[in-house]
């Protein structure tokens, strides 16, 4: 038996207000209308829902089950038209993001925090992961989008954009400060310990190609989990290490790290945000999304890939 849910919502306001002529008034109907609806509705379910007088409507006992039934059904559905109102207007939402360490660092924590200023409301989740492991947490559906630093390999389905370009220093700590007036070259980085992420890591990935391709082999002494880390070791004088510009300016300006120079010129990097285009967001993920794109004009970051720029000293 199929009986029409609009029936069932003009039986919760009459049971509600106990009267025909209230119950249209709320639903912006006429009572003639909202009298034949219900003799239509009992007649569907073979049963007289409501004693009629002169003075509204009380419930039968069949009215009054239906009645705790469909009343609990509609308090549910106004709640969940209430919270989609929320969402539509941004007071309230969610928002899954996956973000590197870098990406955090140098670019996504002052979006998130601007954002978060306009909209106090929306929840904001963020995991911290490596770019081929935020890239696949795109891919399975896990978050909303992921923040990366590149290099960045993705598949069919998924499209990345250029956020921001940045590029690395090769930093010392102080007991370097003597090579800062020199111009070295990556073959003469053998002679000095060197700090470099782990094995596994992207970044690491891109400085031995870097090192190959001028005909030297990259050989860190110290590895480090996190960019952070290689910072916090360098400091420490146990080596050099090539670390995003944005991360140590700081610290240059300070004077506890010295910045090095080298006659090869380090690759540029680039900050991308990565998403499934296929897979549609909710309101508070599309507008940050938005948000993140609407100062500069999006590109394609895999044309940036090959591009390389030099630097100077700070």
């Amino acid at each position: 038996m199929y009986v029409d849910w609009e029936y069932y919502k003009i039986f919760y306001y009459v049971a509600k207000y106990q009267n025909f002529t209230k119950a249209a008034r709320v639903l912006g109907n006429n009572q003639p209308n909202i009298t034949h609806s219900m003799n239509r509705l009992e007649s569907q379910l073979n049963c007289v829902l409501f004693i009629r007088s002169n003075r509204g409507v009380t419930l039968t006992p069949e009215g009054e089950m239906l009645y705790s039934r469909i009343a609990s059904a509609a308090v549910q559905i106004q709640d969940a038209e209430e919270e989609l109102s929320a969402s539509a207007t941004l007071e309230h939402g969610t928002i899954s993001i996956s973000a590197t360490e870098t990406a955090l660092n140098i670019y996504l924590s002052k979006k998130l925090r601007d954002f978060h200023t306009e909209y106090p409301g929306i929840r904001l989740r963020i995991s911290n992961h490596s770019t081929p492991q935020a890239v696949q947490a795109v891919k399975n559906g896990e978050v909303d989008f992921a923040i990366v630093s590149t290099p960045a390999e993705i598949e069919s389905g998924l499209k990345m954009v250029e956020l921001k370009p940045f590029y690395e220093v090769l930093v010392g700590g102080r007991t370097f400060t003597a090579l800062a007036s020199q111009s070295l070259t990556l073959k003469e980085l053998r002679s000095y310990p060197l700090i470099s992420l782990s094995d596994e890591s992207v970044t690491r990935s891109l400085y031995r190609q870097f090192f190959l391709d001028h005909g030297a082999v990259l050989k860190p002494d110290t590895e480090a989990a996190t960019t952070d880390q290689m910072l916090t070791l360098v400091k420490s004088e146990l080596g050099l290490a090539f670390v995003p510009e944005p991360m140590a300016k700081d610290a240059l300006e300070r004077g506890e790290l010295v910045q090095l120079h080298l006659q090869e010129i380090i690759p540029t990097r680039s900050i991308c945000l990565v998403y499934d285009r296929h897979r549609p967001l909710n309101t508070a993920a599309r507008k940050f999304q938005q948000m993140l794109t609407k100062a500069d004009p999006p590109r394609p970051a895999e044309s940036k890939q090959t591009e390389s720029i030099s630097f100077v000293s700070q």
